[in-house]
């Protein structure tokens, strides 16, 4: 009996022992002709419960579903292993649940998109239904390609594309600046007439590609009190993911690429008026943030910025959260241990900052928080930027904020007010934003707005009651933005 339960023991010994050691392997293959030479980048595997969709186009800000990651080298006919321990969202791929998944891998090395779904070049493998059980062995062969995005032109809508000598410099390699341009459907009646610019920048993940579409047959015909602009669409796309036109060490020189070498360009290309005071910007979101930055850094080249929900133009209220408190602030956490919400819809919150953090370390680069931390960080000794918060708590560090400084755009107003930026913004300045942004930026542009009071300023700073991200650019509003840049173009230029 003693030897029959030592058996027993045993047996139950060797099972759990199997149990425990049961892991995931997938192993993804690169085909012999699909790289040129051994290639850098990072290599996902995307998880959907739903079948409509391609998976590596995910993950869905609102919705994420689990996603994995790593970042290596690899050649021509090469392969790449994850295991149970492989590092993903929201947790390691051993700790992804049971059941039915359909499964796909992409390898992302473009250099130019912020969105790895579309990096002109990135490998990605087809679609795989699979019951996950936690001990599955998958293999994925990389054998499509993403191709470019079709620009559609046509004889009002450009693409233009100049070798920025600045980036490419920066970079080591050729660097390309893309936008797109429209032209006033008057451009062909008269070779003599000139036009104002209006430059616009993209929110967060936009593309010139698909900024003008609607205009494929050139800008709107002028109303009442309006002028024709040519028009030029912006998209602040890189690797990091919007660099928000400001030079940085990460993303280099990017606002002096655009106003030393695109805008000449442009004024070079298309009968422009090289004025500052025919040339305006806006942009929404990340655009606004944007364009009020280049307005700001440049004043004698623009004629005045309409700025529509900016990110956070003060960083006393970054989303919520002083990132200057003399006791660092968790981002995860308030004061009280209440989690803090980073986007809400309708009063309901729909994204938490931890579980937005971490997909977005999951993704590795090119998402929204750590495209901030791009722009506005310096980098450390292995060239990447300096976290802004602590990953295990979310504790801000203010050895990195100090240098965040530099770009807090309601401070450097401030700082160099006195030193001429009142007379050279004077008339220049409009911003407007809902009073519940969807995610929560108008304590900050609250912030602006009582600077620009307390500086004696005549900025235009606009709160527009119950308006959030989404509604706040209503056909009125956008209306009265175009009458407000074609008044401030006849107040010094003649229409023929």
């Amino acid at each position: 009996m003693k030897k029959i339960v030592l058996f027993l023991s045993l047996l139950a010994t060797v099972s759990s022992t199997t149990i425990l050691s049961a892991t995931p392997l997938v192993t993804i293959e690169v085909p012999a002709d699909a790289l040129n030479s051994s290639t850098s980048g990072r290599m996902y595997l995307f998880t959907s419960t739903a079948g409509n969709r391609q998976p590596y186009t995910g993950p869905n800000w609102f919705s994420p579903e689990p996603f994995y990651a790593l970042d290596v080298t690899v050649d021509a006919g090469g392969s790449v292993e994850f295991d149970g321990k492989t590092l993903g969202f929201p947790a390691t791929l051993a700790e992804l649940s049971k059941g039915k998944y359909f499964i796909q891998a992409l390898f992302d090395f473009d250099i130019y998109h912020s969105d790895h779904a579309k990096g002109t070049g990135n490998l990605y493998s087809q679609v795989q239904e699979v019951d996950w059980t936690g001990n599955n062995r998958l293999t994925f062969k990389l054998t499509e390609v993403i191709k470019e995005f079709p620009f559609e032109q046509t004889e009002y809508r450009k693409q233009i594309r100049l070798y920025s000598s600045r980036l490419s410099a920066f970079y080591g390699r050729e660097i390309i600046q893309k936008a797109t341009v429209v032209l006033p459907r008057s451009y062909y009646e008269n070779s003599e007439t000139r036009f104002p610019v209006i430059y616009t920048v993209s929110g967060f993940g936009g593309t010139h590609e698909t900024m003008g579409r609607s205009l494929a047959q050139g800008g709107p015909e002028a109303g009442k009190g309006e002028v024709e602009f040519i028009r030029v669409f912006l998209d602040g796309q890189c690797k990091w993911g919007h660099h928000v036109y400001a030079d940085s060490a990460k993303n280099g020189p990017r606002g002096a690429a655009l106003i030393r070498e695109l805008i000449p360009e442009i004024d070079r290309r298309y009968r422009s008026v090289s004025a500052s005071t025919a040339r305006f910007v806006t942009g929404h979101s990340s655009g606004g943030w944007s364009s009020l930055w280049l307005q700001v850094n440049y004043p004698d080249v623009f004629g005045g910025v309409w700025s529509t929900a900016p990110d956070p133009v003060d960083f006393r209220d970054y989303q919520e959260v002083n990132l200057y408190a003399d006791s660092p602030l968790s981002l995860y956490v308030n004061r009280e241990g209440q989690r803090r919400p980073l986007a809400r819809r309708d009063g309901q919150v729909m994204i938490w900052y931890e579980d937005f953090g971490r997909m977005d370390d999951g993704l590795g680069r090119g998402g929204q928080l750590k495209s901030f931390e791009a722009v506005f960080s310096p980098l450390d000794q292995k060239g990447k930027p300096l976290l802004m918060w602590t990953r295990d708590k979310g504790t801000i560090i203010p050895a990195t904020v100090k240098y965040w400084v530099e770009y807090d755009i309601n401070k450097l107003i401030v700082r160099r007010w006195d030193a001429g930026l009142k007379e050279k913004l004077a008339g220049k300045i409009n911003v407007f934003m809902g009073t519940v942004d969807t995610f929560y930026l108008e304590g900050a542009c609250e912030y602006l707005k009582k600077t620009m009071a307390s500086l004696d300023s005549d900025a235009v700073i606009e709160m527009h009651p119950g308006r959030d991200h989404f509604n706040l650019t209503t056909p009125d509003l956008m209306q009265r933005i175009r009458m407000e840049m074609s008044a401030v173009y006849l107040k010094h230029h003649s229409v023929e």
